[in-house]
């Protein structure tokens, strides 16, 4: 494809400088990637500006650029004012606008966009349909499993998969909106045919200034230049309120009176969630669904509203919701054989950490004991809030490592521990992770539950800017394998 038909497609201004004609045989963000024939995009990020490697770009053979000022450098140059939003349009023109072949469907919101897509994934192939999924934990082309690197890839690596989506027969994709996707312009360009917020409460404030502009980033989505319907949690009062002022038809899911999707005789058992699901005036189905806590009421009641919204049949929509036995990651119940529990959940957050807590609460004998820790580089105003949220819920706390990245482990923990002094919740620090789940699996009795928050379904730990392999279910194995070998020598 020809370098002004790539950037034919952006709205804003281009000024090409050289031939515009110049062929391009693919499109590169990192210079180390690049192969001859390539356009070079020169994007500015967060803590490096790829224009300055733009000669190495040439040296390997890229034979154009995508800059936002002109390079003294002798290959032909798109000239635009914003390179992060203009490469969003270079890469979904140059694969052909996959987006525009598929039903577009986005879920945003702090917390339950991976567990509303599982199930939202699983409603949508109830109903004959093919089915791709781009999110956290993964992407998914109808069963195949791709590994995923954020939740919202960039623009390059989001038009190449919908692309391969599109040419699998794919008619539905599902992807989970980060609101750092938002604000970086990864999904300019795309209109969804579905537009979804299931909660909102603090994260991300390492990236935002503050809560008012992480909400204000996250409403972008709801824009008409990016979705067609509206689904939101009528429950969540920030939401509600910021979905009535753009004044858009909008359809409401929640627990409490005034929804158009609603649940109640709600029963929550440490297996599952019962409850009847109404669509006013419309039908009204039971429930079994087979994933613990009121937050996954929330999530399901937030996929049948999509569904609703795409005219998906009310049985489709049962048998999607009851298919649907686990979301890694997601309040696991891990197969032990133990006479404790010992679930896994992504919490990392104050508000996930409480949910998971209180949930965790409601079918819980003996202890609950508390396993966690904060990403380091990311918002420290949340540590001491989780603290005080574990001490206050949990009966007693193992604050450990989470990924701490570049920071020092030990000040993490420290800031951990002002928020959870004063609920006099006993608790014991070990910074090394497995260390920690050893202290929590040897300490654990009969009856409780050792709930492991923060990693999920991620299989590494980040210290020093290396990623170690961790995976959680692994770790948990390996530790009651050697604890009952330590045991049986006791007992020789």
């Amino acid at each position: 494809m020809k370098l002004n038909e790539l950037t034919g497609s952006f709205p804003g201004k281009v000024r090409i400088i050289g031939d515009q004609d110049i062929e391009i045989r693919n499109i590169c963000g990192d210079s180390r990637k690049v192969q001859p024939g390539d356009l070079f995009i020169c994007t500015p990020g967060l803590t490096m500006d790829a224009h300055k490697f733009a000669p190495q770009a040439v040296e390997r053979g890229a034979v154009a650029l995508l800059v936002d000022h002109p390079l003294d450098i002798d290959v032909p140059q798109a000239v635009v004012e914003n390179v992060r939003l203009a490469q969003s349009y270079v890469a979904a023109q140059f694969h052909g606008n996959p987006a525009q072949r598929m039903h577009m469907i986005g879920i945003t919101g702090t917390k339950g966009k991976t567990t509303t897509s599982f199930l939202l994934k699983s409603i949508l192939e109830e109903a004959g349909k093919k089915v791709g999924l781009i999110g956290t934990v993964c992407s998914m082309i109808g069963d195949e499993v791709l590994p995923a690197k954020l939740t919202t890839p960039d623009p390059l690596d989001t038009q190449k998969l919908l692309a391969e989506m599109a040419t699998a027969g794919v008619e539905y994709v599902i992807m989970e909106v980060s609101a750092h996707a938002l604000a970086l312009d990864r999904l300019a360009g795309i209109r969804f045919d579905v537009g979804a917020f299931s909660n909102f409460s603090q994260d991300h404030l390492d990236f935002f200034e503050d809560m008012d502009a992480y909400f204000a980033c996250k409403m972008r989505f709801f824009d008409p230049a990016m979705t067609d319907r509206i689904v939101y949690n009528v429950d969540d009062d920030h939401i509600a309120r910021g979905i009535a002022e753009l004044g858009r038809p909008a359809l409401r899911v929640g627990i409490r009176e005034g929804s158009d999707v609603y649940a109640n005789d709600i029963e929550i058992s440490e297996r599952g969630s019962n409850f009847l699901m109404t669509w006013h005036k419309h039908f009204r189905v039971s429930i079994a669904l087979k994933l613990a806590g009121i937050f996954n009421v929330y999530n399901a009641l937030l996929a049948a509203g999509i569904c609703i919204s795409l005219g998906i049949d009310p049985e489709a929509i049962r048998r999607g919701l009851e298919d649907v036995r686990a979301v890694p990651g997601r309040i696991e119940l891990l197969e032990t054989g133990t006479p404790y529990r010992v679930i896994l959940d992504y919490a990392h957050s104050p508000d996930s950490l409480e949910n998971i807590l209180k949930a965790v609460r409601e079918t819980t004998k003996g202890r609950m004991i508390a396993l966690f820790g904060c990403g380091g580089n990311r918002d420290r105003a949340k540590r001491p809030l989780m603290g005080e949220i574990a001490g206050e819920l949990a009966d007693y706390c193992i604050l450990t490592s989470d990924n701490p990245r570049n920071e020092d482990p030990m000040e993490i923990l420290s800031a951990i521990e002002e928020g959870i002094r004063g609920t006099g919740c006993e608790y014991v620090v070990i910074e090394n992770r497995r260390e920690a789940i050893r202290y929590a699996l040897a300490h654990a009795q009969p009856s409780d539950v050792v709930v492991l928050a923060g990693k999920g379904h991620e299989t590494y730990q980040e210290i020093k800017g290396v990623r170690h392999p961790f995976n959680e279910k692994i770790v948990v194995a390996e530790l009651l394998r050697e604890l009952a070998q330590g045991n049986a020598g006791d007992h020789k």
